[in-house]
């Protein structure tokens, strides 16, 4: 039997029990996949980051849901860079994470962590009929990156509009971003996960990918606030340089302990 720390951070937020939390796994050497997707089913978060640092100094990382891997993920990227920053003293002043959407960093950016990911445009698609009849209120435009995006006419809306999960889970995808222009916020969206868990996802990341080369293009704009819409709220910092976002936000320490696997 050997023991691992486990570190919970709630990201994209300043306090305890805001944002979306994140389980995160510093590890010598890589464990089994079979191993890391029990572990994260085990901690039943949205996702739990593992990372190995590379002799360079940079890192490795990969993120599983409770169901499966996925290529992206953002909260637990910040979360991971803050326990590094935080617990694990790490020095320099960026972090580079190797990832199976390429290379991550996060840097320090006063009392903000910026993320910098690649851009996904959403475009034109097809249009599922469980998709629209998916939610209470209707969409004014669907597109698609890697994830259904649905643009409402206005925050009201994205605030008030209801899954239907019956629906949803007949729609075969990752995630389902909805979003407005903002009041509170130059945009707002919310982030539901289908056939999942999940349900919806209180702050992510990596559907801003999508977000803000939308909302760049809509507003004119290359810096936006975002706001995520969900019980637990959001608020990121978003920028557009070329093919590149970044994603800025805080994040705060909820836990810390180990895990026990033979």
């Amino acid at each position: 039997m050997r023991s691992y720390p486990i570190y919970t951070v709630d990201a994209f937020t300043d306090h305890v029990f805001g944002g979306n939390p994140a389980a995160v796994c510093p590890l010598d050497e890589w464990l089994s996949t079979e191993t890391m997707q029990q572990l994260a089913n085990e901690n039943n978060l949205s996702e739990t980051a593992f990372f190995v640092q590379r002799p360079d100094g940079d890192y490795d990382i990969r993120w599983f849901t409770p169901e499966l891997e996925i290529d992206l993920a953002g909260h637990p990227t910040l979360a991971t860079a803050y326990v590094s920053f935080t617990e694990l003293g790490y020095t320099k002043e960026e972090i580079r994470f190797h990832s199976k959407s390429g290379l991550l960093t996060v840097s320090k950016k006063d009392e903000l962590m910026e993320m910098n990911f690649p851009a996904r445009m959403p475009v034109s698609t097809e249009i599922p009929a469980h998709l629209l009849e998916g939610f209470s209120i209707k969409p004014s435009k669907v597109l698609r990156s890697r994830d259904y995006f649905l643009v409402y006419e206005n925050e009201e809306e994205v605030l008030n509009a209801v899954p239907d999960f019956v629906q949803l889970n007949q729609v075969e995808t990752l995630g389902i971003i909805i979003t407005a222009k903002g009041k509170q916020a130059d945009f707002v969206s919310r982030f539901f996960v289908p056939n999942s868990v999940i349900g919806e996802d209180p702050v992510t990341g990596s559907a801003h990918a999508t977000l803000i080369p939308y909302w760049a293009k809509e507003l004119n704009m290359t810096s936006m606030k975002a706001v995520q819409l969900s019980k637990r709220r959001g608020d990121l910092w978003c920028g557009l340089n070329g093919d590149r976002v970044t994603i800025a936000g805080k994040a705060v320490l909820y836990m810390k302990g180990t895990y026990r696997i033979a």
